[in-house]
């Protein structure tokens, strides 16, 4: 089974997020707009209450702390991925990489580029124009990163909720 975690914005973000996703995003209907913190992971049978009590550390270990997502950006030239860029803050790079080191195993294959996928898979004509529009528009946002989620994928491919961990608690 794979597993992941993630923090899903607020309300706000999320309809922002989904009002481009709808038509722009083919997993639209897998997950939720979120932030990905540790992509896809195996974890070994017998091991999921240590991978709980170790994220329960992590999220105790870690107060809460605002994000910002000031513009769009993308992913150009290796995908025509678009995106809502969080700016980058020492918390949200201090968790990312506890998730990623002690107990769990480094998976990452790309850089730590903190974002909410607003379009995917888009061809070349489709990617430009969509990325033009976007930044001639405001996507300012202000949240509050407080919690994450351990995720888990069903046969299907969409991703659901095994568990969420509140920042500076138990």
């Amino acid at each position: 089974m794979n597993f992941g975690i993630a923090f899903f914005p607020s309300k706000e973000i999320q309809d922002a997020a989904n009002s481009y996703r709808k038509r722009y995003d083919p997993r639209y209907t897998l997950i939720p707009p979120h932030i990905t913190l540790k992509d896809s992971f195996k974890i070994e049978d017998g091991k999921m209450d240590e991978t709980v009590t170790e994220l329960k550390r992590i999220a105790m270990e870690t107060a809460p702390f605002p994000i910002h997502i000031t513009k769009v950006s993308s992913f150009e030239p290796v995908t025509n991925t678009i995106y809502f860029k969080v700016e980058k803050s020492e918390e949200i790079i201090k968790l990312e990489e506890k998730l990623h080191s002690g107990k769990f195993e480094d998976t990452r294959k790309h850089p730590f580029v903190p974002h909410v996928t607003l379009a995917q898979e888009l061809t070349h004509v489709e990617f430009t124009d969509i990325l033009g529009r976007l930044n001639m528009e405001n996507h300012t946002y202000e949240d509050t990163f407080d919690r994450f989620q351990l995720l888990y994928q069903l046969d299907n491919g969409q991703w659901t909720v095994h568990e969420t961990f509140v920042l500076g608690r138990e």
